[in-house]
């Protein structure tokens, strides 16, 4: 690819900040390709080594719902509580569910 930075593709950048835990949305990077967005993201989200582990989704392949129709898309799930575990005790063992 040629021409200004500006110009690459937007990375979306999820870091795990450390073992047992989800990655969480950090950002995102402009990159021509998957290993320099993997490097920016590693410069720019983990400068103190808080992290172990980073993606990158390219930001054109991510689809996402639209928050102004919240209510319409989540509403089916309201009547489902038994997909959370409201109703259960965690054991003091577990650190991070």
């Amino acid at each position: 690819m040629t021409g200004s930075t500006s110009d690459w593709p937007l990375w979306e950048v999820f870091v795990r900040p450390k073992r047992g835990v989800s990655h969480v949305h950090s950002g995102t990077v402009h990159a021509p390709d998957a290993e320099l967005a993997l490097q920016n993201a590693r410069d720019l989200f983990t400068r103190r080594s808080e992290g172990v582990s980073i993606w990158v989704v390219k930001s054109s392949d991510v689809t996402a719902s639209d928050p102004d129709e919240r209510d319409a898309f989540f509403d089916p799930a309201g009547d489902k509580s038994f997909r959370h575990p409201t109703d259960f005790e965690l054991p003091d063992e577990v650190a991070n569910m």
